[in-house]
């Protein structure tokens, strides 16, 4: 029998004003081992531990397991019968792309049980179509800093630098926010001066991503294209933001469609940031994780199942 264990970090998307296009890896992983069964076996079986493991379909409509049906279908091959068995660490419906660790895992555990016929160009473009936009997706399969850039029918995917004096916290509340109820308060159309704001902004950051600059960060990572709608969905987001500042963070927003909160801090300011966050939501009667992260450089990895 094949065995493979694919571990995929997790995402956080926007960073501020790279709405939809800017998102990055971060050490916080899911793992799925892919097992191949004699024929003989029952076409599926999946297996489910950690957190919010009841959450998670043992059937066909896994996620993880039509982004494998996928896989099969593009190479126009027959899919064998299977054992998953899912580990889950990063949160579900929380903003730091579960949904895109799933399918990251079922492709590139696909590609490895079929001996790697595809590259990851190929096995990206299978995840943009399953998820319908890069900004998760490609940070989870290549890994870093990944700005998204369509062209036509295509994508240009490209690696963004991000300081090694830079680290993200993020603060994971108790609750889901469902990135359909997150897009529905966006307005259709924006006026022209916020979308200049936002492209000056997203420049910047850039910018200060690459070169470390504090300072640059806490101008850049405003944005007016989502948060000012979103914001009111998340409890005590203000306050939060204000707590996040006052211990040192350069800057706060809302990781994905939220409702985590990603601040980014100088390593020596890093767990003041999380000590307050997760403080201010306990003062609301609200329970949280704080993690204390590094940019994931690698993406998605591979290795032989136990």
């Amino acid at each position: 029998m094949s065995s493979f264990t694919v571990t995929v970090p997790a995402t956080t998307a926007n960073l501020g004003p790279g709405f939809d296009c800017l998102g990055a890896a971060l050490s916080l992983y899911n793992r799925v081992t892919l097992t191949q069964l004699p024929d003989t076996e029952p076409c599926l079986s999946i297996a489910v531990t950690g957190p919010e493991a009841d959450k998670v379909s043992r059937q066909t409509d896994n996620l993880i397991y039509q982004s494998i049906l996928t896989f099969y279908r593009h190479r126009e091959q027959s899919v064998p019968s299977l054992q998953l068995d899912i580990e889950l660490g990063v949160p579900l419906a929380r903003g730091l792309g579960s949904s895109a660790t799933a399918i990251v895992a079922g492709l590139v555990g696909a590609n490895a049980l079929s001996g790697f016929p595809c590259s990851n160009q190929e096995l990206l473009d299978l995840a943009i179509a399953l998820e319908g936009h890069p900004d998760n997706v490609a940070p989870a399969l290549l890994g870093n800093c990944q700005l998204s850039v369509q062209d036509g029918g295509r994508w240009e995917i490209n690696a963004m630098p991000w300081a090694d004096n830079l680290i993200p916290v993020v603060a994971i509340p108790d609750f889901e926010l469902s990135t359909e109820a997150a897009r529905s308060v966006l307005p259709s159309t924006y006026d022209r001066k916020d979308v200049i704001f936002n492209s000056a902004h997203l420049a910047l950051l850039l910018q200060a991503l690459a070169t470390g600059r504090g300072d640059w960060l806490r101008v850049a990572m405003e944005d007016k294209i989502h948060q000012p709608y979103r914001q009111g969905l998340i409890p005590g987001y203000l306050a939060l933001k204000q707590a996040a500042l006052d211990a040192g963070a350069y800057n706060l927003v809302i990781s994905g469609a939220g409702p985590t909160l990603l601040a980014i801090t100088s390593p020596e300011t890093a767990a003041p940031v999380a000590q307050a966050l997760q403080q201010t939501w306990q003062d609301q009667g609200i329970n949280t994780q704080t993690h204390i992260l590094a940019l994931d450089r690698q993406g998605a990895n591979v290795s032989p199942g136990a």
